[in-house]
């Protein structure tokens, strides 16, 4: 049975789909960034994620580019998921050095793999705690 008619007759109280969290800026999609590093499905990143692992200015101590920082979370996410064992959420630690840090600490984030808004998969990379 498909997906999409799991749900067909169903009485929805309200609806959220991937493409209105890309669109409010609660999801970063990084697909383009992430088919260059071996992925085959669509990838995206919390906001938290964006801010804690990628996001960096100019006026850090210590340079580093936004888009390095994207490289080393979707290249570590893509190491663990590739070793995952029947579970759609994996968990796996990328190093980053922190806003106004000079020296890299481990970050703990989880990869889930799931429907997308069609029922397509897709990956989505967050915190732990974040659902």
């Amino acid at each position: 049975m498909p997906l999409s008619s799991l749900f067909e007759n169903a009485d929805l109280i309200h609806v959220y789909s991937r493409a209105q969290a890309i669109a409010d800026g609660g999801l970063i999609d990084v697909s383009a960034t992430a088919r260059e590093a071996g992925w085959r499905v669509p990838v995206a990143v919390t906001a938290a994620v964006w801010g804690d692992c990628v996001h960096w200015d100019q006026f850090q101590p210590v340079y580093q580019d936004e888009q390095g920082r994207l490289w080393d979370v979707l290249t570590m996410a893509l190491f663990a998921a590739r070793g995952r064992r029947g579970s759609n959420r994996v968990l796996f630690t990328v190093l980053r050095i922190p806003r106004g840090g000079q020296l890299p600490e481990p970050v703990r984030l989880a990869i889930e793999i799931g429907p997308g808004d069609v029922g397509e998969p897709v990956i989505t990379i967050m915190q732990p705690e974040e659902d």
